[in-house]
Formats: C-alpha cells, sequence, structure tokens
C-alpha cells in the first residue's frame, strides 16, 4: 500500500549487511559482515615527515628570479657605467699621493729648504771609531796570545768586520743630518735605517746652548743642543761650524722669546 512505512533492510535486501555509515541507528550489524582485521593486506606505514619529498621539476624559480620582474627587468649585477672611476689606478693614488711626489710615509718634507752639515764631522765620528776597534782589538789579541784558544781569533775577525761595516754607516749617517728654519718651529732630521724628523716648537724653546769637545774643536766644529719643555722633545744640531752654531743659537734664543711672550 502507498500510506505503508517503508521496510527496513532484512538479510533479503540488496543492502544488506548495511555498513556502519549506512547503518540504521540501533541496528547493529551481524558479526562476520566486515573482514578480520589484518586480512586486507599490511597497514599503509606513517609517514616520513623527517625528510620532505623531493619538488617536481620546474617547482622552484631559477636563480636570479624575483616575483614580479622579468628577466629583463632584473637589476644588473655590476654598478652603473660612471660609479668607479675610469682608471684603476685612481683610488690607490688618492691614498698614496702627497705633496712633492713622497709617499704618506716620507718624513722628509720638500717645502723647506734643508741645510746640511759640514762633512768633516765624518772624521770626527772615524776616529772616536778607530779609537774603540783599537781598544778591542787589543783586548782580544792579548787572550788570543796568552790562550791560544781559536775562539780569541773568530772574536777578531768579528770586531774587524763590525768596524769596516760601521765605518760605511757613519759616512751615510753623517750625510743624512739636516736642518731646517721655519716661521714657527725648527725641522731636525737625522738617521740612515731608522730616519727620524724632530720639530721643535720656538715657543716650546727654554735655553739653546752650544758645546765643542776635543775632536770637534780640531776639525772646527760646535754642535748646538736645543733643550725645551719635554726632555723627549730635545733636539740637537752637530757639525756645525763655529759661526754658523752662534747665529742659529741667538736666532733660536730670540725666537724662542718672541713667541713665549705672544703666549
Amino acid at each position: 500500500m502507498s500510506g505503508d512505512p517503508p521496510a527496513s533492510p532484512g538479510p533479503t535486501s540488496p543492502s544488506w549487511p548495511p555498513s556502519p555509515a549506512t547503518a540504521p541507528p540501533g541496528v547493529e550489524p551481524p558479526p562476520g559482515a566486515f573482514p578480520a582485521p589484518g586480512t586486507l593486506g599490511p597497514e599503509p606505514a606513517a609517514p616520513d615527515v623527517s625528510s620532505p619529498a623531493p619538488l617536481p621539476p620546474g617547482a622552484l624559480p631559477p636563480p636570479g628570479h624575483r616575483p614580479g620582474r622579468t628577466a629583463d627587468q632584473r637589476a644588473p649585477d655590476l654598478p652603473a657605467p660612471g660609479l668607479l672611476p675610469a682608471d684603476p689606478g685612481a683610488s690607490n693614488a688618492l691614498l698614496t699621493a702627497a705633496p712633492g711626489g713622497q709617499g704618506p710615509l716620507e718624513p722628509w718634507p720638500d717645502t723647506v729648504s734643508w741645510q746640511p752639515i759640514s762633512t768633516d764631522l765624518i772624521w770626527v765620528e772615524l776616529i772616536r771609531l778607530a779609537v774603540v776597534l783599537a781598544i778591542g782589538l787589543a783586548v782580544t789579541a792579548v787572550g788570543w796570545a796568552l790562550s791560544g784558544h781559536w775562539l780569541f781569533g773568530l772574536a777578531l775577525a768579528v770586531v774587524v768586520l763590525l768596524g769596516a761595516w760601521r765605518a760605511i754607516t757613519v759616512v751615510r749617517a753623517v750625510r743624512a743630518w739636516g736642518y731646517a728654519e721655519r716661521e714657527n718651529d725648527l725641522l731636525v732630521r737625522h738617521g740612515l735605517l731608522v730616519r727620524r724628523l724632530s720639530i721643535v716648537p720656538y715657543s716650546r724653546m727654554q735655553f739653546v746652548d752650544v758645546s765643542a769637545g776635543p775632536l770637534e774643536r780640531a776639525f772646527d766644529l760646535a754642535t748646538v743642543q736645543l733643550h725645551t719643555a719635554a726632555a723627549a722633545s730635545d733636539a740637537r744640531v752637530p757639525g756645525l761650524r763655529p759661526a754658523e752654531a752662534s747665529r742659529l743659537r741667538d736666532r733660536l734664543t730670540a725666537l724662542g722669546e718672541d713667541r713665549a711672550e705672544g703666549l
């Protein structure tokens, strides 16, 4: 009849046995309706999250690609023209260039007029060296004669070699001396292997004296010694003629007094 309620599924219905999703409420599926665990094959393994799966080809953008820009719109890897100097050595020239064509570590300014000292100072220094060498050779020779040991002979040869080397350096060291008078200070240069430039302001000078030892007097030479407020900044100018030494002493003293009064 058309008014009868629909029949519930039974053993003869095509949808029997019911599955858990289609089973009506209150109807339990009969035993054996579902396969026993393990009869459909091994259970699937859990995915390994420690190592991600490889991406398919073409999933990543090519190197250098930027989102929203094409290959022609990418920024160039090199700076635009005009940002770098045309001459690769131009930047280095700015770092090493200095007035007078000298490097930044050149201690002898070329903008001043250097006054050399007398070369007679070479003879004074050589005589002093000869005296020291004579004493050293005499002591070494006496020891060699008394003991006869070969070490004294070796020491004698070493003393002779050192004396010859020192004699050569004395000549060059004396020629490296020089001084220059500027408006506000005095420059004194000396040194061979280690060159030194002393700048003594006139306002720092306390007094200036002139000295001459026996050898210097024998060669008509004198030394001007500058004394300043700081003992470390004292300087001297050896190998001057007495007239030049007196002139330099008087001028430096007068300039020192004028600068001190100006302070």
